[in-house]
């Protein structure tokens, strides 16, 4: 294992923040994944995996288990983890820009397709060769005055060669479930719900907001439709964002759990051989359009009852929650908006007005414009 520091920029005299990334294997043997924690600083799951996580990749290598690469970002955002205001984490939005840290990462589609214009022929391979040292080119330009900026370049450039993206998040309480695109699905994505456990997944190309998994897979399918088939482009990245369950699901038992599943993953993708690799589980939930994902949102202020376990599949018009009004003592029922599986709710027990207090995926898309939570 060899470990990077990496310095970001200096917002005021005396303050400064490092990231590290781990990297296992040898670059440019083989499939290339890369993995990030907790770029949201206070879904602290994902950390606790990449430390599981860490001391396997490290027995592996030692074993000579490695056939490809991985690069490990155990703590992706160290600007939110210092983030503190009245005592409580701020990990979610950059408080000197109010920006939310995954999102506006850069879709670079048009400066990439300018650097291989007219370079590309009929060798699939090829063209992701060269498309990818035009991304990696394009990177190098980004802005990076800010700590911010600085941050999402660094980033976007660890992963930008990447065969495989996986951003390890959480939602409030929820089952395990991720987000990737259609294109992916069922190629490689059902793979990954099959390693992973996974209980639902989302399917979308423009979620809203260029997060961060987005802004690294979406360039292929983009550039492919403006060059043409004259000129093949496959997916060549995989990205995914990936909800470890919920903000409290921090134990032992469970982090070793999912950093094997990504372990099982990663022989299965080629990038490690295991000598005794389990079977791959059976897949446990079928893929739905992220569209079809809808928010059940308070409609006043009040104390927040739930009836229903994240995980429970439901009815349209099926009661998920109380809404008791402290004050008049009104009682209102929140109802599922669809048919569909209740695979995510808020954290919090006060609600107020407009705030969304769990979802429901149904297999019909219903929304448009931007379908992610601020």
């Amino acid at each position: 294992m060899r470990q990077t520091l990496h310095t970001l920029p200096s917002a005021t005299p005396g303050s400064q923040h490092t990231l590290a990334s781990l990297h296992y294997g040898t670059p440019g043997a083989g499939p290339k994944v890369y993995i990030q924690a907790s770029l949201h600083a206070d879904e602290v799951p994902g950390m606790l995996v990449a430390h599981h996580l860490r001391g396997r990749l490290a027995e592996l290598e030692a074993q000579g288990c490695f056939t490809g690469e991985v690069v490990l970002v155990p703590a992706a955002n160290p600007i939110g983890l210092a983030q503190r205001v009245l005592h409580g984490h701020q990990g979610r939005f950059d408080l000197a820009s109010g920006e939310n840290f995954n999102r506006q990462f850069t879709d670079l589609t048009e400066k990439v397709a300018a650097r291989v214009e007219g370079r590309l022929g009929s060798d699939a391979a090829a063209n992701v060769a060269l498309v990818r040292v035009a991304l990696g080119e394009a990177i190098a330009e980004m802005p990076g005055t800010t700590p911010l900026q600085a941050l999402r370049r660094l980033l976007m450039g660890l992963a930008a060669d990447a065969d495989v993206v996986l951003d390890l998040h959480c939602d409030g309480q929820a089952v395990l479930h991720f987000y990737t695109t259609p294109a992916t699905w069922p190629q490689a994505g059902e793979l990954l719900a099959r390693c992973l456990g996974a209980e639902a997944v989302l399917l979308a190309e423009r979620s809203g907001g260029d997060p961060f998994d987005e802004a690294c897979s979406m360039l292929w399918p983009d550039l492919a439709r403006r060059l043409g088939p004259a000129h093949p482009l496959p997916p060549a990245c995989l990205a995914a964002t990936i909800e470890l369950r919920g903000e409290a699901d921090v134990t032992h038992p469970l982090a070793r759990r999912d950093a094997e599943a990504i372990v099982l993953y990663l022989h299965a993708r080629g990038v490690i051989h295991l000598p005794a690799a389990p079977e791959l589980p059976p897949l446990r939930c079928e893929a739905t359009p992220l569209a079809g994902s809808i928010p059940i949102d308070a409609p006043h202020g009040g104390v927040l009852v739930f009836h229903r376990e994240p995980g429970e599949w439901v009815k349209r018009g099926d009661l998920i929650a109380d809404l008791i009004d402290p004050i008049q003592g009104e009682v209102t029922p929140l109802t599922s908006p669809v048919d569909g599986h209740f695979f995510a709710r808020d954290l919090r027990r006060f609600a107020t007005a407009g705030m969304p207090i769990g979802k429901v995926a149904g297999r019909q898309a219903l929304r448009q414009g931007s379908l992610l939570s601020a």
